[in-house]
């Protein structure tokens, strides 16, 4: 066995060059799989999407073939303008609900945010603390307290009771997003600056606060008019296809026995379009918001 061993100790070390040719080998390979393993996900991932596309152009008849993974035989547009037809009323509501929803949440968010995070007093734990319970408030525990309280308040039905809801469950993410943002963004220093020139609160909240606010703005309301442009079990709730947001809208075209497949793709690629235009357009400064809310600069 000590033969053995000497014997190998005895061998030359192999070369650099061949060590460094044995390490490219292995890198080239896992690049290698970790790309099959991307394209494969991303395959998967997109097979839905072309069904959603394709089918959109199809006539009513041709889509109603076997043949669901064929491209149509030519363009047509009937899904695209039945659905049209179907759900502009109830786009121009949902964006009447979403858009003013999500700006008032965010903007008493950021006053919560701003308070609790800047003015200290007594208890403001315990009150940071109960707003953020209501996060974890599920929508069916408080579905029939609000079919009693909402008539109350004389609200009309729909777009109104649908936006006071959605701002009221929107205040503790936004409270908290806004809490993290400024106790890690805003010195400490500022606040005192307002001070020594005789801001109060509201002053300094006001004059000196919002105008730094733009990335935590942008991460609230990307995320306040996603949930409440995707939200269905309010919208069913508080709300129907005449009066309620386009997700009513969408679900009632299939509804039918034989279910017109061309409207149905084509209402949810126009349904889906904003939240992903608002992504697309808002995406980096909404990675940047959260990240300015998380390590301090």
């Amino acid at each position: 066995m000590t033969t053995v061993q000497t014997a190998a100790e005895q061998l030359p070390a192999p070369p650099a060059a061949e060590r460094r040719r044995k390490v490219t080998k292995r890198t080239r390979g896992g690049q290698v799989v970790r790309l099959v393993l991307l394209v494969f996900f991303l395959v998967v991932v997109l097979i839905p999407a072309y069904v959603l596309v394709v089918t959109s152009f199809k006539s009513f008849d041709e889509a109603l073939s076997p043949n669901r993974w064929a491209l149509p035989s030519g363009l047509s547009m009937e899904g695209w303008s039945a659905a049209w037809h179907t759900l502009s009323p109830a786009l121009l509501r949902t964006v009447l609900l979403a858009v003013p929803a999500a700006v008032i949440a965010s903007l008493l968010g950021s006053m919560n945010g701003f308070v609790l995070s800047r003015w200290r007093f007594p208890g403001a734990n315990v009150v940071f603390t109960l707003i953020l319970f209501g996060m974890f408030i599920p929508y069916q525990a408080v579905m029939v307290p609000l079919l009693e309280f909402l008539p109350a308040t004389g609200l009309p039905r729909g777009v109104p009771q649908l936006m006071l809801v959605h701002i009221v469950y929107g205040i503790p993410i936004c409270t908290l997003i806004f809490r993290n943002y400024y106790q890690t963004t805003v010195p400490n220093e500022l606040i005192e600056a307002g001070r020594v020139d005789g801001a109060g609160m509201l002053r300094t909240f006001w004059s000196l606060i919002l105008p730094l606010s733009a990335p935590g703005f942008v991460v609230t309301i990307i995320w306040e008019f996603t949930s409440i442009w995707n939200d269905y079990l309010f919208a069913v709730f508080l709300s129907s296809k005449d009066n309620g947001p386009v997700i009513l809208g969408l679900a009632n075209l299939a509804g039918s026995q034989i279910v017109p497949y061309p409207e149905v793709m084509a209402g949810a690629l126009l349904v889906t379009a904003p939240t992903l235009l608002v992504y697309i357009l808002l995406g980096r400064w909404f990675v940047g918001g959260l990240m300015a809310g998380a390590v301090k600069s």
